[in-house]
């Protein structure tokens, strides 16, 4: 479900996930394994030093991922940023430096750019669309369409990007859909049941017609989605909940694109959900120059 978002606070501000060091640490498990064998042919006391550049314009996130990558190889490499968490960056600016062992930094290099790539590119698609709809209502969320293993880190980086977060997982809201309808017997049943399983989340109703969105309103369900609703639709729908007793929060969803988020917005609905600012996620392209010393 929708989360409150960060009122006042800068992107840089928003919480790292709590299981950051533990993906990071599976991360590098997966790429050294039993140990990098390439990096061994270097001297132990080889130093270098790495300068990160992007390729094109982004939104960076990731500098607490990519911290914990050198810090889980070795503590003594030294980053020297030049950026922040949520800046905007164009083509061919530093964005970080650092020195240290040579073999340390080699290891390191595709694990942390792995991170700073994907995560940049999830921010810089999420502030792509909300800055669509900047002034009106609507608010951007993310879905559960996320990368397995990854869906904290991307889920935080939709939020450094200027999204919301919907539900994490299963457990934190109740989303009823066509199938938990159909298994329920009605909308109104699928609510009821809903509302004394878990009395302290939200309890969202994907509809399909305006007939079920009355209905949805009628049962007290918190929020409506309205899936694959045109536009006429959609200002009918906004229409209908304004005038009703009980009104819903309303969320748009399905085959929104960059081209069409912004007409959405201007219906009235509260939040419009975009699955592939997570799914379709292309990573920003960084390049990381090496300096050896002796």
């Amino acid at each position: 479900m929708p989360k409150p978002p960060l009122a006042g606070q800068p992107r840089s501000a928003v919480p790292v996930p709590q299981d950051m060091p533990q993906q990071v640490s599976a991360a590098l498990a997966e790429d050294i394994g039993r140990g990098d064998l390439t990096a061994a042919l270097i001297p132990p006391q080889q130093t270098g030093h790495a300068t990160v550049i992007t390729r094109e314009a982004a939104v960076i996130c990731g500098i607490p991922y990519v911290e914990a990558c050198f810090q889980q190889i070795d503590p003594r490499v030294r980053i020297d940023w030049r950026v922040s968490e949520g800046d905007s960056v164009q083509a061919s600016q530093v964005l970080f430096a650092m020195e240290g062992p040579a073999r340390a930094l080699l290891t390191g290099e595709r694990c942390a750019l792995n991170f700073l790539q994907l995560l940049s590119g999830t921010a810089t698609a999420a502030h792509r669309y909300a800055a669509l709809i900047a002034g009106t209502k609507a608010k951007l969320l993310d879905t559960r369409k996320t990368l397995p293993g990854l869906r904290t880190a991307q889920k935080y980086a939709v939020r450094v990007g200027g999204g919301q977060n919907h539900r994490m997982g299963l457990f934190d809201g109740i989303l009823i859909k066509e199938n938990h309808i159909s298994a329920a017997g009605s909308i109104t049943l699928a609510v009821a049941a809903a509302k004394r399983l878990a009395q302290r989340v939200p309890v969202e109703v994907e509809v399909e017609d305006l007939a079920q969105l009355q209905e949805a309103i009628e049962s007290l369900a918190d929020i409506a989605l309205l899936d694959n609703f045109l536009l006429p639709l959609l200002r009918e729908a906004v229409a209908l909940n304004a005038h009703a007793q009980h009104s819903l929060k309303l969320e748009a969803s399905g085959g929104i694109t960059s081209e069409t988020i912004r007409q959405v917005a201007e219906t009235g609905v509260d939040y419009i959900s975009v699955g592939s600012i997570t799914k379709h996620v292309r990573a920003v392209d960084l390049s990381m120059r090496f300096e050896w010393r002796a």
